[in-house]
């Protein structure tokens, strides 16, 4: 089980690594906004947000702040990335200080690096200019 676990965060640190080492060539275009696949787990009704970058928006109990959507020009492998910040809102509006998720979500691997919550699941699908 620890070997699994081991190959597990190589996987995930050399995802990231790599990904980081492409965001440098300039590869990447960056867009104005991003597209979002969110399931209620409750209700299994699937929707898609279009969340622009700089504002927040709220979904169910949490709130979504895209700070950056990037993606490849069409001669090249496709993708999309978004640096995310999710955070709780109590049922009285208060909205937690700490983030329940931030990072980056990748649209070919959502796998990798994603929202962790009991009622509710977060995807990239793509970013829009």
């Amino acid at each position: 089980m620890r070997q699994l676990c081991s190959f597990f965060v190589v996987l995930i640190l050399f995802q990231l690594s790599s990904f980081h080492s492409v965001m440098a060539d300039d590869n990447w275009l960056r867009g104005d906004r991003a597209r979002l696949q969110t399931l209620d787990k409750i209700t299994a009704r699937i929707s898609t947000l279009d969340v622009p970058i700089g504002l927040t928006t709220r979904f169910g109990t949490l709130e979504l702040y895209v700070h950056s959507c990037n993606y490849r020009p069409p001669d090249h492998p496709p993708d999309h990335a978004a640096l995310l910040e999710i955070r709780s809102v109590d049922y009285d509006g208060r909205v937690t200080e700490m983030p329940i998720f931030s990072g980056w979500m990748f649209a070919s691997s959502p796998a990798i690096s994603g929202l962790e919550h009991p009622v509710y699941d977060i995807t990239v699908l793509s970013c829009n200019s």
